[in-house]
């Protein structure tokens, strides 16, 4: 039965969410856990990696629970542009398929090309993109809880955000997927959730730290504790302040 005032949440890996799923109990063997932060009543579901798997967690928890909006959180790399570091946190204002659409002798070319939409609902079509929840109040970019290593504070940035199936591993490809999306973050579940959540209706709401620069891939320069720890304290503070 749906829980009064329930917040869906979703992240990828147990490793992006440890901080939050200390706060949970498990529920039943589908990867759910359920408690209670601030007034919520929480139903957090660790989808795994990618498109399909996010996009099946999403379907199951809103069929199950019908939350009144899904949180989708973890990490992400951000593009050389973004002028954001690793360590700093980035809220999604639309989620961008970057994969889907023609590849034509002039190049690439999204879905509205095809002039058959992902989703239509009334007279609105949603081809690569899904708008998310309103952008979060500016006062969220004074946040002195968080810290980059050294305890500098972070940044709190919000842009587009675009979902890949083959993360970008050059510094070439970082550049062409941040021009054509204008895009400041890149990851691998959120526009698929962003889909499903447009489907049913349910506002979404994505937060991602900053783990990586996308750029020629090399994992010493990643921090994923960091950004793990300050994805999940910016939606810990949302849901205790009563800020969704």
């Amino acid at each position: 039965m749906p829980l009064a005032s329930t917040v869906g949440l979703i992240s990828a890996t147990r490793k992006e969410s440890g901080i939050i799923l200390r706060l949970l109990k498990r529920s039943s063997p589908e990867e759910f856990y359920s408690g209670k932060i601030g007034k919520n009543n929480i139903i957090h579901a660790i989808s795994g990696m990618g498109k399909t798997n996010a996009s099946h967690a999403a379907t199951l928890l809103i069929e199950r629970f019908s939350p009144r909006i899904i949180i989708n959180f973890g990490i992400g790399g951000a593009y050389p542009s973004s002028d954001l570091r690793v360590g700093d946190v980035a809220i999604a204002d639309k989620e961008i398929y970057g994969d889907e659409g023609l590849w034509l002798k002039d190049g690439f070319h999204t879905v509205d090309s095809t002039g058959i939409p992902f989703l239509k609902k009334g007279r609105r079509k949603y081809f690569n993109e899904f708008p998310l929840h309103p952008p979060i109040p500016p006062s969220v970019a004074s946040r002195t809880d968080l810290a980059r290593g050294g305890g500098r504070g972070v940044k709190i940035k919000s842009g587009a955000f675009v979902t890949v199936s083959a993360s970008t591993g050059t510094n070439k490809r970082a550049k062409e997927l941040e021009k054509r999306f204008n895009a400041i973050c890149e990851n691998m579940e959120g526009a698929a959730i962003a889909h499903v959540c447009a489907m049913y209706g349910i506002p979404m709401l994505e937060v991602r730290g900053i783990s990586n620069i996308v750029e020629d891939r090399d994992r010493s320069k990643w921090d994923i504790k960091t950004a793990s720890d300050n994805s999940q304290g910016l939606v810990l503070g949302f849901l205790k302040e009563g800020r969704i």
